[in-house]
């Protein structure tokens, strides 16, 4: 009879916002936890608080814990000072692999990742009409998706998990102030993951928001803000998605062998 299905764990968490006035050592507890509990890690953005160098050298010298294959994506904050080659070169340095309309795998699970865009949700979201700025703005998000998209399509997974920093769908950024909804993410965002078979979704962003929700196809996505894993699991301040690598064929497989069992056993 087969050997049990492999489970692989993939922690998750965004907004770190490592800024480099922290003390040494502030990330340890939660890093070290993260590392005895995933087989993963994957970032959601915000790394840094104002995308300076010095927060990003001061953030790998945090990750020098984390021993497990860790995946990346930039947030917003990570440009603030438009340093954020420099800060991905750094942390990609420190064993980061960074995703911005590029996939990878890892022990068999692929990634494909973005940071994603602002823009507003449903039959709300801004369209692209009026001064050549707004159109710019929706250009910038219309982008996104389409970079999305393509790192999707290169892929050749069964499982596949989508990182992102900016939210995709509605449903995750609710308990935010309402003014600030377009500003968490946007549904263009949503579109590829509806186009192809996708596991899940991790982003970050949105604090105070929810911490699951479900795009129109019923993929879940997982808010991993730092601070609302605080406020939702305060003993493990992260979320841990346990992905099943059995494929269809194996769990056939895995009944016929179990139906022979039975009848072996039989009298």
């Amino acid at each position: 009879m087969r050997s049990a299905t492999k489970i692989v764990r993939v922690a998750a968490i965004g907004d770190l916002h490592y800024n480099r006035n922290a003390p040494a050592g502030t990330l340890q507890p939660l890093l070290s936890q993260i590392n005895e509990s995933g087989d993963i890690l994957v970032l959601c953005g915000d790394l840094t608080d104002y995308g300076l160098p010095d927060e990003a050298r001061a953030l790998a010298r945090e990750m020098a814990v984390v021993k497990i294959p860790t995946v990346a994506v930039l947030g917003n904050h990570d440009f603030e000072s438009s340093q954020e080659s420099e800060v991905k070169s750094i942390l990609g340095d420190a064993g980061i692999t960074f995703l911005d309309g590029d996939s990878t795998e890892i022990q068999g699970i692929g990634f494909a990742g973005v940071k994603g865009f602002a823009g507003g949700f449903g039959r709300r979201a801004l369209g692209p009409w009026g001064e050549d700025i707004v159109k710019s703005f929706v250009r910038e998000a219309v982008n996104e998706a389409l970079k999305l998209e393509s790192s999707l399509a290169r892929l050749r997974n069964e499982k596949r998990i989508a990182v992102l920093h900016y939210a995709p769908i509605q449903g995750t950024v609710e308990g935010e102030p309402l003014e600030i909804f377009p500003f968490l993410g946007c549904s263009r965002l949503e579109e590829p993951l509806g186009r192809y078979p996708v596991t899940a979704v991790f982003h970050g962003h949105a604090h105070h928001g929810r911490p699951e929700g479900r795009t129109i196809k019923g993929v879940p996505v997982f808010n991993v803000s730092m601070s609302l894993m605080r406020e939702v699991f305060p003993e493990r301040p992260f979320r841990v998605l346990e992905v099943d690598m059995a494929s269809p064929a194996d769990e056939r497989r895995a009944g016929i062998d179990r139906r022979l069992a039975e009848i072996t056993h039989e009298p």
